[in-house]
């Protein structure tokens, strides 16, 4: 069976998706994710297991449930953008950005809300 470079080229993009859907939502490191959440004030406005200002992160997994890669497009813009958000009362302010460029410690901290 002879393929052509686009052909492989394909066949090599679709394997690296099936690898990192398979590991994107891997176990989070709870003290990491924990930790920047709190160096962040993350907890001034959310809490794990109840409503303060923002929704629970129980609350955040319920509502992403199966739909994991949405939750993660949504936490990623909201925390590296800063966009208006609605508050539990219904009021709207700025999402505060989460302040470090390391892509891996936001993966981690966003596969982490999304385990609880």
């Amino acid at each position: 069976m002879k393929f052509s470079r686009h052909r492989v080229s394909l066949l090599v993009a679709a394997a690296a998706a099936i690898l990192m859907s398979s590991t994107a939502f891997a176990a989070a490191d709870a003290d990491a994710a924990k930790a920047l959440a709190k160096s962040n004030d993350c907890f001034k406005c959310h809490a794990i297991d109840k409503t303060k200002k923002g929704p629970s992160y129980k609350k955040i997994a319920a509502k992403y449930k199966g739909k994991e890669a949405e939750g993660f497009e949504k936490m990623h813009k909201n925390i590296t953008t800063g966009p208006k958000v609605k508050l539990e009362d219904g009021s709207e302010e700025d999402h505060k950005i989460i302040d470090t460029k390391d892509q891996a410690e936001i993966k981690n901290l966003m596969q982490w809300i999304l385990s609880q």
